[in-house]
C-alpha cells in the first residue's frame, strides 16, 4: 500500500470508530444490558381524575406554574380542594421540576465526548538558526475519544432509570398530597362542627341561666345555682372562642395545600356524617404489595444494577484517536500526523468503583425488604385505627347519642317541674355534649383513617364491594 493512501485509510478508520461510538453502544444487546421495561409500573388510580401541572419542557421558565390561579371563594367542596392542591401545590410543582431535571440528565448521558482540537508549535523563537522562526513546525490535530465496553449505552440506561425514579417520586408525592389535603379538609369540617356545637352549648347555657334566674327570683332555688349557671355560661363562651380559633387554623392549613397565603373561602361542605362499612382486611392487604414505595424500591434495585454494570465497564479503557496536519515552514512542505492511544489497565481497573456499586445494590435489596416490613406494619396499624374509629362512630350514633338526648330531655322537663335539681340537669347537659363532641372526633378520625388506608392501597374504598371484592368497570358504569 502506498504512503499516499495511508491518510485516507486512517480517516476512514477514525470515522468508523466515531460511528461505532455513536451507534454501536445503543445496539448492544448483551447480558449486561438491563431490560428497559422491567420496572414500568402503572400509576395509581387514587386521584387520577384530577389533572396535575407539569412543565412542558426542560427549558421552561424556572418557577413557572399553572396560569390563571385564583383563590377559591364561597363554599368549598372536597373535590374542588383536591383539584386546587394537585394543580397548584408548590411541593408537587417542585417534584415536577425534578422530573424535568432527570429527563435532562438522561439526554446528557447519551451525548458523545467532544472531540479535541489542538494546535502545536515547535522549533520557534530559539537561538542561532531557530531565532528567525524559519524552522517552525505547526501541527493542527483533531482527537476523538472512542468509548469502549458499552459505556455510553450503560450510562444512558442508568440515567433512564434515574428518570423513572424521579417519576415515582412525583407519584408518591402526588398520593401524599391527595391524602394530606383530604385530611386537612376533614379537619376543617370537624372544626366547623365543633364551632357549631360550642355555639349550641353556649346558647343552651344562656337559656339555662335565664331559667335559673327566674326560679331564683321566684324563691324556688338558691342563688348559688344562678352563680353556677353564670360560670357554666362563661365556660361555654370560652369554648366558643377556642373553637373559632381552631377553625381558622384548620382553614389556613387547608389553604396551604394549594399554596394559598390566606383562606378566602367561606366554609367547606362535605358528607361528614356519612360512614360506610369497610372492606375486609385480607382483601385490602393484597394491595399493599403494590404500593408506590415498593415499586420505587424495586426500580432502585434495577438502577443500582445498571450502575454496577456501568462501573464494571469502566475497567475497559477508552481509545483515543487523533489525526492532523503538520506544516514545515523551513522547506514549505506539509505532512499528515496520526496517533492512537489507549491506557494500559495495570493498576486501576475501577475495582473499588465496582465494589462500591455492588455494595449499594446489596443495600437496595435490604431497603426493599425493610420497606415491605414497614408497609405491612403501617397498613395493619392504619386498618385497625379505621376499624376502631368506625366501631366507635357507629356505637356513638346508634346507642350513646340517643340515650344521652333522651336523658337530657327528661331531666330538663323534670327540672322545670321542680323534680330535679340544677346539678342533675348540669350533669345531663354535660353528658350529652360530651357525647356529641366525641362523636365529632370519632367521625373525624374515621374519615382521616379512610384517607390513610386509601393512600396506602392507592385507590378509593368505595371501589370495593361490601365483601371486599373490587367493583368491576361494568358495575361502575351501570351504577352511573
Amino acid at each position: 500500500m502506498s504512503a499516499a493512501k495511508l491518510p485516507y485509510l486512517f480517516i476512514s478508520m477514525l470515522l468508523g470508530l466515531i460511528a461505532f461510538a455513536a451507534h454501536g453502544a445503543d445496539n448492544y444487546t448483551g447480558p449486561d444490558r438491563p431490560d428497559p421495561g422491567a420496572a414500568d409500573y402503572p400509576s395509581y388510580p387514587l386521584g387520577g381524575e384530577f389533572p396535575t401541572f407539569r412543565p412542558s419542557a426542560p427549558s421552561s421558565t424556572p418557577g413557572q406554574g399553572p396560569p390563571g390561579f385564583m383563590e377559591p371563594t364561597g363554599v368549598l367542596t372536597l373535590q374542588r380542594a383536591l383539584a386546587l392542591a394537585l394543580m397548584n401545590s408548590p411541593e408537587l410543582l417542585a417534584y415536577s421540576w425534578e422530573e424535568r431535571a432527570a429527563q435532562a440528565r438522561a439526554l446528557q448521558a447519551g451525548l458523545l465526548p467532544n472531540p479535541e482540537l489542538s494546535v502545536e508549535f515547535e522549533e520557534f523563537a530559539g537561538t542561532g538558526e531557530f531565532s528567525d522562526g524559519d524552522a517552525t513546525e505547526t501541527t493542527i490535530q483533531l482527537t476523538q475519544v472512542i468509548e469502549l465496553g458499552g459505556k455510553r449505552g450503560k450510562r444512558k440506561q442508568a440515567a433512564s432509570i434515574e428518570r423513572r425514579l424521579a417519576e415515582w417520586d412525583y407519584e408518591i408525592k402526588r398520593l401524599d398530597l391527595f391524602a394530606d389535603t383530604t385530611r386537612a379538609f376533614v379537619d376543617v369540617l370537624a372544626a366547623q362542627e365543633r364551632l357549631a356545637l360550642s355555639g349550641e352549648l353556649a346558647g343552651l347555657a344562656e337559656k339555662v341561666l335565664l331559667t335559673v334566674s327566674d326560679r331564683v327570683r321566684a324563691g324556688k332555688v338558691s342563688p348559688i345555682e344562678e352563680t353556677r349557671a353564670t360560670v357554666s355560661l362563661s365556660s361555654g363562651r370560652i369554648g366558643l372562642d377556642r373553637a373559632g380559633l381552631e377553625l381558622e387554623s384548620a382553614r389556613a392549613r387547608l389553604a396551604a395545600a394549594w399554596g394559598g397565603a390566606a383562606p378566602s373561602f367561606e366554609r367547606v361542605e362535605g358528607d361528614f356524617y356519612t360512614i360506610a362499612p369497610i372492606p375486609s382486611y385480607d382483601q385490602l392487604e393484597k394491595r399493599i404489595s403494590q404500593t408506590p414505595e415498593l415499586a420505587r424500591r424495586a426500580l432502585d434495585i434495577e438502577q443500582r444494577t445498571a450502575m454496577a454494570r456501568l462501573a464494571k465497564s469502566g475497567a475497559v479503557p477508552d481509545l483515543s484517536v487523533g489525526f492532523g496536519v503538520r506544516q514545515f515552514k523551513e522547506i514549505d512542505d506539509t505532512a499528515y500526523v496520526a496517533e492512537m492511544s489507549v491506557p494500559v489497565p495495570l493498576f486501576d481497573r475501577n475495582q473499588a468503583g465496582v465494589s462500591e456499586a455492588r455494595s449499594r445494590r446489596a443495600r437496595s435489596y435490604q431497603e426493599l425488604k425493610a420497606e415491605q416490613a414497614r408497609s405491612r406494619a403501617g397498613f395493619s396499624e392504619a386498618y385497625h385505627a379505621l376499624s376502631a374509629a368506625y366501631i366507635e362512630a357507629t356505637v356513638l350514633r346508634d346507642d350513646v347519642l340517643p340515650g344521652a338526648e333522651s336523658v337530657f330531655n327528661a331531666v330538663g322537663e323534670g327540672y322545670r317541674a321542680g323534680k330535679f335539681g340544677y346539678l342533675e340537669m348540669l350533669d345531663a347537659q354535660r353528658t350529652l355534649f360530651e357525647a356529641k363532641a366525641r362523636y365529632v372526633e370519632a367521625l373525624a378520625e374515621y374519615h382521616k383513617a379512610v384517607a390513610g388506608v386509601e393512600r396506602m392501597i392507592g385507590m378509593k374504598l368505595d371501589e370495593f364491594k361490601e365483601g371486599g371484592e373490587l367493583i368491576s368497570p361494568e358495575e361502575t358504569s351501570n351504577d352511573k
